[in-house]
């Protein structure tokens, strides 16, 4: 006869195997089809900003290049646009994809989280350029429309993201840049950068390397099939053509005010500056924005102060300077965007 002590132990451990697997909202189960329902949605979304962006370049979407984007085989990838379509998001006919009006509001939303993420990345933390999209990629699924508006207002509703894309509006509404790829830019012809191509980011991480963002002026000084030559933010910058397309400018003149000043001898940046030698700031390279900006200018580096490099550490970096009486310490990559003026030499004065 069973020993029914022994039966009840095993009675109450199957049923708090069942409790944990099957407990509404906390269960194993509750909470895998939560995660599968979220990463569905997530794959969606991924989906329809990749058709609404292939629509906007006069590019076909296909079950490949959605499943490269959603990082799924195809048969799952079949399986997510059939549910599209069921709901509406899409319609597809002949193995044509297209995005329907509630597709297109879908996407125009992700998209607008997106931009504003970045947008939000760039003016109010420190992290790095070629962090943004990636962060915002991540981020940009868990805001509800309430609160892309909310995100809008806190950054004065900007109309560009800090790659100069158009940011949507709560009614899906672009204002585009107006820009044409550098590579169409007349030689000689005073311009200005509008938008930087940040996919893909090994191209995009170039394009930082260079030092270029939005609202910098240009002007091309050579063009052929192997290279474009052209000037911008006071220096020479060589470019493949292919990577000088994923640059948009506008022509338009360009004052002798808004061009930075090539570094010559007395103007240089302040990573250059020789221990114990004291120079003028000029101020702070375009580039530098958001946060790190005002930082800058909270710790006194604006223009006509003194500054002196004090000490190197050991590695090498950071450097301590002395500004307004206060040690600083600041990386190379940030002493490189503070501009200064050298003392010229008494004969020279």
């Amino acid at each position: 006869m069973p020993d029914p002590l022994m039966a009840l132990s095993v009675a109450a451990g199957l049923l708090a195997l069942t409790a944990v697997f099957l407990w509404p909202e906390r269960g194993i189960w509750a909470r895998w089809q939560h995660t599968r329902h979220i990463n569905e949605r997530v794959q969606s979304e991924d989906a329809l900003k990749h058709i609404y962006k292939c629509e906007m370049k006069g590019r076909r979407p296909t079950l490949e290049s959605i499943a490269g984007v959603i990082h799924a085989n195809l048969d799952n990838t079949a399986e997510l646009l059939s549910d599209m379509e069921s709901n509406k998001l899409v319609s597809i006919l002949d193995g044509e994809i297209h995005l329907t009006p509630a597709g297109r509001e879908a996407a125009l939303h992700i998209i607008r989280a997106h931009r504003l993420w970045e947008r939000y990345l760039a003016e109010e933390t420190g992290f790095e350029e070629a962090e943004w999209h990636g962060r915002a990629e991540r981020l940009e699924h868990a805001l509800t429309p309430a609160q892309v508006d909310e995100l809008a207002n806190q950054l004065g509703n900007p109309a560009y993201d800090p790659h100069g894309d158009p940011i949507p509006t709560a009614t899906g509404q672009l204002v585009s840049h107006g820009g044409q790829p550098l590579t169409k830019l007349p030689l000689d012809t005073p311009g200005r950068i509008v938008h930087l191509e940040d996919e893909p980011a090994i191209v995009y991480a170039q394009l930082v390397a260079e030092g270029l963002y939005p609202d910098m002026p240009v002007r091309i000084i050579e063009i052929s099939d192997e290279r474009v030559r052209f000037w911008a933010n006071g220096d020479e910058h060589l470019l493949a053509p292919m990577l000088a397309a994923n640059i948009s400018v506008v022509a338009e003149p360009v004052t002798a005010q808004e061009i930075e000043e090539p570094l010559s001898p007395d103007n240089d940046t302040l990573n250059r500056l020789p221990i114990g030698q004291v120079a003028e700031v000029v101020g702070i390279a375009n580039r530098c924005r958001g946060a790190e900006r005002r930082r800058f200018m909270d710790l006194g580096i604006l223009p006509g102060t003194q500054i002196r490099a004090e000490m190197r550490s050991p590695s090498g970096d950071p450097t301590a300077y002395i500004i307004r009486d206060a040690l600083i310490a600041l990386r190379q990559e940030q002493a490189n965007m503070i501009h200064i003026r050298l003392p010229q030499p008494e004969g020279q004065r």
